[in-house]
């Protein structure tokens, strides 16, 4: 989690290459695990978001910045990434890739009916948009990062009560497989959605992009945005399956398959904080928090 510290001069300097200037100043950006981000403001009044990508190299932040340009054409919410004056969208610096985007005014989607409905709604949309030849077939959250964490259990010999649960739920990957698939987000948490007068304005962060189960996407969103204390919000899950459904309908399958994404899901957020603050950055007041999607497991679900 470390985090990159700029000045206004080196912001200064970076935004000079994609022709702004009169920088007069920068602040902090609240959330992001792995990315350094700041607000900039210009002498006229332009807006700017200052991205330092901490934790992935040139080459990933390329296929990001590609995949979410292709998604802004095809008419999704997103901050399109601004080009510098070589006609790239990335600058290297200190080893880490740089980015400009333009910066979004609003506020973090609140949750209430219409603005769930607006965020299925778009989120449905995505769905249907033919995926880019370039797009992964890999979420990170997935079987992929089970895979690494049995591999770190099986090599130090420590299997802890978690890991054992998670292998034991590794089968359901293959159960829910033949599942349709597309463009997914899989990361639509209230950080990463921006919204105003109960409607989505903007989504942020495709870092976990990848061609994958529809349906799986969409209960992530659930999981994101459909509990308050612990427990699950009925009422949050019919505003967000209304508005996906206005645009595409779930099949039965896909229905009856809810259950399963849903603990396939829950157990992905787990893992990645089990990953990220457990084992890459013990010991902060995060350490425990994938025990937050574990408690959820046992409870009643409003599918």
């Amino acid at each position: 989690m470390a985090y990159t510290e700029v000045t206004l001069d080196e912001a200064s300097e970076i935004i000079k290459e994609a022709g702004f200037n009169g920088l007069v100043s920068i602040e902090k950006l609240e959330g992001g695990w792995a990315n350094s981000n700041y607000k900039l403001i210009t002498k006229d009044g332009t807006k700017l978001v200052l991205k330092i990508w901490n934790e992935r190299n040139e080459e990933q932040v390329n296929y990001l910045l590609d995949v979410t340009r292709y998604l802004c054409d095809k008419g999704i919410p997103t901050p399109s990434p601004i080009s510098f004056s070589n006609g790239e969208y990335l600058i290297i610096r200190d080893n880490l890739p740089w980015t400009i985007l333009p910066y979004v005014e609003g506020k973090w989607l609140e949750s209430n009916y219409e603005s769930l409905f607006s965020l299925g709604k778009i989120q449905a949309q995505m769905h249907l948009i033919e995926p880019p030849n370039i797009l992964k077939n890999d979420f990170s959250m997935g079987i992929s990062l089970f895979e690494k964490l049995f591999q770190i259990a099986e090599k130090n010999n420590e299997w802890t009560d978690f890991l054992i649960l998670l292998k034991s739920s590794k089968s359901l990957f293959n159960k829910v497989e033949h599942l349709p698939k597309g463009i997914i987000h899989g990361d639509l948490f209230p950080d990463n959605v921006i919204g105003n007068d109960n409607s989505v304005i903007s989504i942020l962060d495709f870092e976990e992009v990848s061609r994958e189960i529809l349906a799986f996407d969409l209960i992530m969103t659930f999981v994101g945005f459909g509990w308050e204390k612990g427990n699950p919000v009925p009422e949050r899950w019919n505003a967000i399956l209304d508005g996906y459904q206005s645009i595409r309908k779930l099949s039965d399958e896909e229905f009856s398959s809810l259950s399963d994404l849903h603990v396939l899901a829950t157990l992905s957020i787990a893992a990645w904080r089990y990953w990220q603050f457990k084992i890459n950055f013990p010991g902060t007041e995060y350490e425990d928090r994938y025990l937050e999607m574990i408690s959820r497991l046992d409870k009643k679900l409003p599918f």
